[in-house]
């Protein structure tokens, strides 16, 4: 019997607008699907973790405190997979932080801030001590742009940074601007240069990418405009050359808006959270690699699933509104099935696994 897994789950607190106590500690059963709370590890009290990261160590995870006066925690793993708070949140360069990454050298902390109906969008640089501990903001850049959709992109909205495969460019995706910006990092002074920005259909509404294996394939889930959309990577510039659009969800007539997206290892599938069908989108990707099929649609074991990650064969989908925590079993088709009962996570909307 495999043993079982621990993740790390991030949920809304009451001063974020949410029911949760911040981090949750569970244990994933790989032969069941079964998710249950760890007894031996309690919540660990943080304000409004709305994403979590890992650094490449292992020995660190970092989330956004969801804020106007935007600030980044990171935690010490013990021995038993406890969190300990490694000082004081630090300033995340922004308002309402939503999204925090690790660049693959493991020395810069990369922190996408959503921003206000007045205050831009913007891309905090942390410097990491050699311990992974966050020692200073060393950057900040201020995303410019806007959209059609009235109420949502009047301003810029950054909402995911993360570096590509190769480890040239650092991506960031603004659901504000219609944009995917592209900089380089400069990994002695910590500073972001802008190398490349590609604007993608208007009113679309850009939320989260992910890239195929290969990292010549960028997946975005398109939150105003309910689809995914999939593009070219050019490794050489950091642009995208857009390829195709396909629906994130055949539930038509239902308002929805994806939220987490997820490519396969394999880079057959490609899966995407749907908010208002409640449903796990999944997708066969082309012989070409660009164009995607529908395979399924399973529920998502809640209402309002948001964050998405992979965890031994399983897809764990945090569903915000029902505050469940369900693991969905990958099958070999692509397809996805729900084999135990969700977990009970208020608030819950993003997960973290730390090998």
């Amino acid at each position: 019997m495999p043993a079982h897994i621990l993740v790390h789950a991030g949920s809304y607190t009451p001063d974020t607008g949410g029911d949760g106590t911040g981090l949750t500690a569970l244990r994933l059963d790989p032969a069941t699907g079964a998710m249950t709370a760890d007894p031996g590890l309690p919540d660990v009290p943080v304000s409004g973790p709305s994403f979590l990261a890992a650094h490449p160590s292992g020995r660190v995870v970092y989330c956004t405190n969801e804020a106007e006066s935007g600030t980044v925690s990171a935690f010490a793993r013990q021995p038993d997979g406890g969190l300990v708070a490694l000082g004081e949140p630090l300033p995340s360069g922004g308002a309402n932080p939503c999204h925090v990454s690790v660049h693959p050298s493991g020395e810069w902390l990369l922190t996408a801030n959503y921003g206000t109906d007045t205050a831009p969008g913007t891309i905090g640089v942390h410097r990491l001590d050699a311990d992974g501990v966050p020692v200073e903001l060393t950057d900040v850049v201020v995303h410019e742009g806007s959209g059609p959709v009235t109420g949502r992109q009047e301003g810029t909205h950054a909402h995911q940074v993360v570096t590509d495969p190769e480890g040239r460019f650092v991506l960031a995706v603004d659901l504000g601007a219609d944009a995917v910006f592209a900089y380089r990092l400069d990994t002695a002074a910590g500073t972001l240069e802008q190398a490349a920005v590609t604007r993608v259909t208007p009113g679309s509404g850009p939320r989260h990418l992910a890239f195929a294996p290969a990292g010549d394939v960028v997946w975005i889930a398109d939150e105003l405009s309910s689809s995914v959309s999939g593009l070219r990577y050019d490794t050489a510039t950091g642009t995208l050359n857009p390829v195709s659009r396909t629906p994130a969800t055949m539930a038509m007539g239902t308002p929805n808006q994806p939220g987490g997206i997820v490519a396969s290892p394999c880079g057959r599938f490609v899966w995407v959270t749907n908010r208002g069908a409640d449903t796990v989108a999944a997708f066969r990707v082309s012989g070409a690699g660009d164009i995607l099929y529908p395979i399924a649609e399973t529920p998502s074991g809640g209402e309002w699933p948001r964050g998405l990650s992979l965890a031994a064969g399983h897809l764990l989908v945090s569903n915000q509104r029902s505050g469940t925590l369900a693991a969905l079993r990958i099958l070999d088709t692509g397809a996805l099935e729900q084999r135990a009962p969700a977990a009970a996570v208020p608030s819950v909307i993003c997960t973290v696994t730390v090998s």
